[in-house]
């Protein structure tokens, strides 16, 4: 089963917690800060590999998380720094940030990879913060957060060749007839629930990879019958085989039809070249209609051939004039790697709310910085009220009305205002 959407959970390390400690050695009373800085958080980082296929490993392990930093020791000692996760996904995952449906990456090529959550820094510890005039501070850094996402996965298939046509047409009989799939075959509409996948090849030089895409009918990009989800695996193909059911009682009604689609999904499919294939050639009654169609395509500028995929003939004539349209089709745009995803708002930014029991500040940096405060400390807690006065968070909470005695509340952290 081809699975090609997922929904996870990721969230890099957090960075190893800066040491708060003063040399001890004997004979030295006075040995000075020399806390160790934390490590660095693991990164999560999403490679494509060719050995995948499928989003199929994703329905049983939803939550990606990277280990975090070690924490800084005596003596200067830094903390070891976390091994990045690296996620393994099939060519052709778009992933999606799954709130904002904002594109982060989409990867095609075997090896490509992209840095989805950077991992924390490490705390610095407090061999960092001694001065002529505090020569024992008591003061240092916890280790920054990881990232958090949640995000989608989209597989867009592959290919060379799409088969293309409504359902009944005979698309999964073709691929099964020209390659070495096993597509599921049955006489009844919708027999393929899922795209498939097949190799033919020509000669010893020559091989094309063909994807039959499920029917479509009259108002797929809305989500009728299997719906839209199957379309986007055509944008990948450079060329088309539009089947038409030979027995059809207005193929090219039909061909009309499934065009209309394919634009109202994405305009440039239609612009992608198509060899039109009216299949069944191998009965009667289709090879009376075979000369209409043909001349009605030729009006319209399409190159037409008539195979029967049951009786496999004139099958190896289209695969070749396939490889020809390819030669001439233009490649697929470049995609782009987006190396590393970062939120467009400025960090800096905060908001205050008053609630009832008291005030909630909000925002990255001044979450980030109370997160990496050390409390238990005086001298942290002056550079986290120094931090809030550089901000500007100081004054607005002032403004907003704050009294002596009340409670500002920093994500988890319940702070008591005093002036």
């Amino acid at each position: 089963m081809l699975i090609d959407e997922a929904e996870i959970y990721v969230k890099s390390g957090k960075g190893g917690d800066g040491s708060v400690h003063f040399h001890r050695e004997k004979y030295v009373p006075r040995g000075g800060p020399d806390g160790g800085d934390g490590g660095r958080g693991g990164d999560v980082l999403f490679r494509v590999t060719e050995h995948l296929n499928t989003l199929a490993a994703f329905r049983h392990r939803t939550r990606y998380i990277a280990n975090d930093g070690g924490r800084g020791g005596p003596n200067n000692m830094s903390g070891r720094s976390a091994e990045d996760l690296v996620v393994l996904i099939p060519p052709g995952t778009l992933i999606y940030n799954a709130a904002t449906r904002e594109v982060i990456a989409d990867l095609v090529e075997n090896g490509q990879s992209v840095t989805i959550c950077k991992g924390g820094r490490g705390g610095r510890g407090n061999q960092h913060f001694a001065t002529s005039r505090n020569q024992a501070p008591r003061t240092g850094e916890k280790g920054e957060p990881g990232e958090i996402l949640d995000l989608k996965l989209e597989l867009k298939l592959i290919a060379d060749v799409g088969i293309i046509g409504i359902p009944n047409a005979g698309k999964s009989s073709l691929l099964a007839a020209v390659t070495n799939a096993k597509p599921k075959i049955g006489d009844y509409p919708f027999t393929t629930l899922e795209p498939n996948l097949g190799v033919a090849e020509l000669d010893d030089e020559t091989s094309l990879v063909l994807a039959d895409i499920p029917g479509l009918i009259e108002g797929a990009h809305h989500g009728a019958g299997l719906g839209d989800s199957f379309l986007r695996h055509i944008q990948r193909t450079r060329v088309l085989i539009h089947l038409l059911d030979g027995l059809s009682m207005e193929p090219l009604a039909d061909f009309t039809q499934i065009n209309s689609e394919m634009a109202l999904f994405d305009p440039n499919l239609s612009k992608k070249p198509q060899l039109v294939v009216l299949n069944k050639i191998d009965l009667p009654e289709v090879q009376g209609r075979w000369k209409l169609v043909s001349r009605e395509l030729k009006k319209r500028g399409y190159q037409a051939m008539a195979v029967s995929a049951l009786d496999r003939k004139e099958l190896t004539p289209m695969l070749w004039k396939v490889v020809e349209l390819l030669q001439k089709a233009p490649d697929l745009p470049a995609v782009e790697e987006i190396p590393i995803y970062k939120p467009g708002k400025d960090e800096k930014a905060f908001e205050i709310q008053k609630i009832s029991e008291g005030y909630r500040v909000s925002g990255a940096a001044i979450e980030r910085a109370a997160e990496m405060t050390y409390w238990e400390h005086d001298g942290s807690v002056r550079r986290f009220q120094k931090l809030m006065e550089r901000l500007g968070v100081d004054q607005a909470l002032r403004k907003a009305g704050i009294q002596e005695g009340d409670t500002v509340f920093i994500r988890d952290y319940e702070l008591e205002w005093t002036d």
